[in-house]
């Protein structure tokens, strides 16, 4: 029996995972913000008999406190992870700051990814086949980064928010694997395509006729999830991978520059260490 932790795990595609892992008889711990989902997933799982194997955890993950807090729970109450999986984000049409200060989407698509994918290491590293699923759309190689304003404060749009935050999450998984040479962990980078989803978010008429577009013409979610299932249960070999819908991204583009990703993570750290 596996451990598979997923953020995001109350809707979309991160919760066709999670039922996808509770029926095959894993331990699945989901995280999320809306309760009422969170309880509908344990009633689900008490319908087939899996109780005893289903945890939600409610969190807003635009908090960083939130994650740390998260982090010290799982690690404390499930010691070996087998697979974490990173899909929870949410578009906002305009800019919102969290409690703490950031932008919001960038606290949610980024932050909360890096420190739960540093912060639960350890207990990644005593399962057999240890992986990180992050779910963004790698190597899409447009759009910028804006070094100088990482958190939009100049010029917000919810699509310039999403596309750097993709990029952002890209540089993460380079930076994990450098910081990390000799871990067991493989950092798997995954975009799932077109898929007819759920696109939690507060959308502008433009964003919501692209994304009316995209639940008309997308896969299903239960296509969009089989690449990353095939993934959790046989990892890559290389320390870092990529793939959109299933197919292997090169890791040698401008999305991949090391010299950025190790910018970007002193950035972070120096951010998260600030008081």
């Amino acid at each position: 029996m596996k451990t598979i932790v997923i953020t995001g795990g109350t809707d979309g595609m991160g919760r066709a995972l999670a039922q996808t892992y509770l029926e095959r008889g894993d331990q699945v711990v989901i995280v999320g913000r809306d309760e009422r989902k969170g309880r509908d997933f344990l009633d689900t799982a008490t319908g087939i008999g899996a109780r005893e194997r289903a945890t939600f955890i409610a969190a807003d993950l635009s908090l960083v406190g939130e994650n740390q807090r998260l982090v010290d729970r799982i690690a404390a109450d499930f010691p070996v992870i087998d697979a974490l999986v990173l899909c929870a984000r949410h578009y906002r049409a305009t800019r919102l700051q969290t409690g703490e200060g950031h932008e919001y989407g960038f606290a949610l698509f980024y932050l909360s990814r890096f420190v739960l994918s540093h912060g639960l290491l350890a207990n990644l590293e005593k399962a057999e086949s240890p992986v990180v699923v992050n779910f963004c759309g790698p190597g899409a190689g447009f759009g910028e980064i804006r070094w100088d304003d990482l958190e939009l404060a100049g010029d917000y749009h919810g699509n310039t928010a999403m596309v750097q935050g993709g990029r952002l999450n890209d540089l993460l998984g380079v930076a994990f694997a450098a910081h990390h040479p000799g871990a067991r962990t493989r950092y798997v980078l995954y975009g799932p395509g077109m898929v007819s989803t759920s696109f939690s978010g507060e959308y502008d008429a433009e964003s919501a006729a692209h994304v009316a577009h995209a639940k008309a013409n997308g896969r299903s979610v239960a296509d969009g999830i089989a690449p990353a299932v095939a993934l959790v249960d046989a990892p890559p070999s290389e320390p870092l991978s990529a793939f959109n819908a299933g197919a292997p991204v090169g890791l040698a583009g401008r999305s991949f520059d090391r010299s950025d990703a190790m910018r970007l993570h002193a950035m972070t750290s120096e951010l998260l260490s600030a008081p």
